[in-house]
């Protein structure tokens, strides 16, 4: 029997919100006024009644969120009205919400997975979602799928697993040899029929393995989850996939830098859009550092690179810091891609500025000697995919759990049910980048709507660790003297031809039912000649602002070249700019291979092979899945 509410004593959070905040809200009045006569009825009257309040004022308290200069407080009190909400729902018998498995797949990066599970643990405890049982959250269980090489890295996520157990997060380390016992146990024609989504366990080494087959492996520990609760196809479950080097959090900007906050309640939201929309599969884009790599960013960077050094150039060594805008001008979606129009972008801006990571409450009491070598100890972290000047922040857009249809899966990023583990990213033999959005393209064509996206973001936290360069990366190589570029430039480009190949098919309305040998051929010729194209100017315009920014910055008319103290400054940006050059000259690997005939073609036919096998594979996957309880 539900207990009933009969007192104003279990809801002070949302009554002291509404005295507070009526004024501001004109609004909350009506919530008021409902809140008052709920209270005020029978006592069989169900919590459902005053739950609903609670549903209904989030919008309204998200809109202030995001307009007040009182933030904290605000973000405080909303935090605080969602934890009342869960320990209202912990009154009533039954709570029919959705459970999460989360997997993070991780590759010898033991820092930032602990960035990330920290990450989910705050996100727990400040908005409380599903309560605790037995001093763990009842509603969300993390899977840490291990693909690390270094065994000292995988007893350091066995560690994290453990730590975070105890903590109260329930967090299961999925490691090598289980994932190989795993598989094993699927029939052997079963396992062999979908090889090329999980790996061959006799070629496989087991770390390493690329993120789509160790993301697709996770299905499986996640199922088996699901499996000893009961029903493997549970609707009531959601796979929540997300990458080691992100975070729960989003980013804003206010007068002393850069923020990151807990101010978005993920799983309250993702919930109620599986529970009101008929979809299978939901995906949020990444903030802050691109999710991309550094070779399709190193144009637009080099054009900030050289705006700052002029900038540089017309202020005083020794006078306050001049790289801390009030107005900081926010980068639209992809700002930082150098191929935007790819993508239907246009360039609206032509360079951004460079905003002074040294704090501005010391804004005083630094100079532009103290920015500049701050900014050079930072400028090779753009090899390991931050970028200095065009990071992107997140944008509240009302209301909040709004979807929209989408076409690009974000890999560390998507949520799915049992029927959504049928699309699986696909190709990962072929270890390209530009998957999530090839893959994407593939299940917009078959399931249209029910493939959706919200404005749920995750902070993309590539590099806010101090220790990053210790953690694998993969397609960097770095020695004494440069960072080598080659594997990721590499499958950059062939992820590029793959994804705009499917894309123009796409807009000729094929069905990849349609997909034939001779079609595809034709297609990726096309694709193939506007890219190379595209290439060569991009790398014709790198190696030219290369060369007008080392006349630039080893100009000894300026003051950075006669100053003693910032001789070690202009060597870390003399050896970006050589690691820049090695990277793009005629005569980098990755050049050579991109130009080269033979091997564009057999790349090509890999592509074509993995396109016509698509549909018999996914077949083998959804029938693997729906039989795998029964192994």
């Amino acid at each position: 029997m539900t207990t009933p509410l009969n007192s104003s004593s279990v809801t002070p959070v949302l009554q002291q919100f509404l005295q507070d905040y009526r004024h501001q809200i004109p609004e909350l009045l009506t919530i008021e006024s409902q809140l008052s006569e709920r209270l005020s009825q029978e006592r069989s009257q169900k919590h459902s009644d005053v739950i609903a309040l609670y549903d209904a004022i989030y919008p309204l308290v998200e809109k202030e969120l995001w307009s007040t200069q009182s933030f904290d407080d605000c973000l405080h009190s909303y935090q605080r009205l969602f934890r009342e909400q869960e320990s209202l729902l912990a009154l009533a018998e039954v709570d029919e919400r959705h459970e999460f498995i989360l997997s993070i797949p991780i590759a010898d990066r033991p820092a930032h997975l602990r960035g990330c599970l920290e990450s989910i643990f705050q996100l727990c405890q400040l908005y409380a979602y599903g309560g605790q049982e037995q001093g763990s959250f009842s509603k969300v269980t993390v899977v840490i799928v291990e693909d690390s090489k270094e065994q000292v890295h995988i007893e350091q996520d066995i560690q994290l697993a453990q730590e975070y157990t105890e903590k109260g997060l329930v967090v299961h380390h999925y490691g090598l040899q289980e994932q190989y016992d795993l598989m094993m146990t699927i029939p052997e024609v079963a396992r062999q029929s979908v090889s090329s989504i999980i790996g061959e366990p006799s070629v496989e080494n087991f770390y390493h393995k690329g993120q789509a087959v160790t993301r697709n492996l996770s299905y499986l520990k996640a199922l088996q989850l699901t499996s000893l609760k009961g029903d493997p196809q549970d609707e009531n479950v959601l796979y929540y996939f997300v990458d080691s080097d992100q975070q729960f959090r989003i980013n804003r900007t206010t007068e002393k830098g850069d923020e990151y906050v807990y101010a978005l309640n993920y799983f309250y939201y993702i919930n109620r859009v599986f529970c009101e929309h008929k979809i299978a599969m939901l995906t949020g884009k990444l903030i802050c550092d691109p999710p991309v790599s550094p070779s399709v960013m190193s144009g637009n960077f080099l054009d900030d690179l050289l705006a700052f050094f002029q900038q540089l150039a017309s202020y005083d060594a020794h006078e306050n810091c001049q790289f801390h805008p009030q107005d900081k001008v926010k980068p639209h979606d992809a700002a930082y891609h150098d191929m935007a129009q790819l993508f239907g972008l246009k360039r609206d801006i032509d360079t951004y500025d460079y905003c002074c990571t040294l704090s501005n409450e010391l804004k005083n009491e630094h100079n532009n000697i103290d920015c500049l070598k701050n900014f050079s100890q930072r400028i090779n972290y753009f090899f390991f995919g931050e970028h200095l000047t065009r990071k992107t922040y997140f944008t509240y857009v009302t209301p909040q759990m709004k979807t929209l249809p989408a076409r690009t899966i974000y890999p560390g990023n998507y949520i799915c049910n049992f029927e959504g583990l049928k699309y699986i990213i696909p190709f990962g033999e072929l270890r390209l980048r530009m998957s999530g959005p090839t893959a994407g393209r593939l299940i917009q064509s078959e399931i249209g709507e029910r493939f959706a996206s919200i404005n749920l973001p995750m902070l993309h936290a590539r590099t806010l660790q101090a220790d990053f360069k210790d953690e694998y990366r993969p397609g960097v190589a770095e020695n004494d003297e440069l960072i080598d570029l080659t594997d990721e430039f590499e499958r950059q480009f062939f992820g590029d031809l793959m994804l705009f190949t499917v894309v123009r098919l796409s807009k000729e309305n094929r069905a990849i039912e349609d997909y034939d040998a001779e079609l595809l051929r034709q297609a990726f010729s096309c694709v193939e000649i506007e890219l190379l194209a595209l290439y060569e100017q991009k790398h014709q315009n790198v190696l030219n602002k290369c060369q007008e920014l080392r006349d630039l910055v080893n100009d000894k008319k300026y003051w950075w070249k006669q100053s003693t103290q910032l001789s070690d400054s202009i060597e870390q940006v003399n050896t970006f700019i050589k690691s820049m050059q090695h990277n793009f000259s005629i005569e980098s690997q990755a050049y050579k291979n991109i130009q080269s005939a033979e091997a564009r073609q057999i790349r090509i036919q890999q592509m074509i092979d993995v396109l016509l096998s698509y549909r018999k594979d996914r077949d083998a996957w959804d029938k693997m899945i729906s039989e795998f309880s029964s192994y």
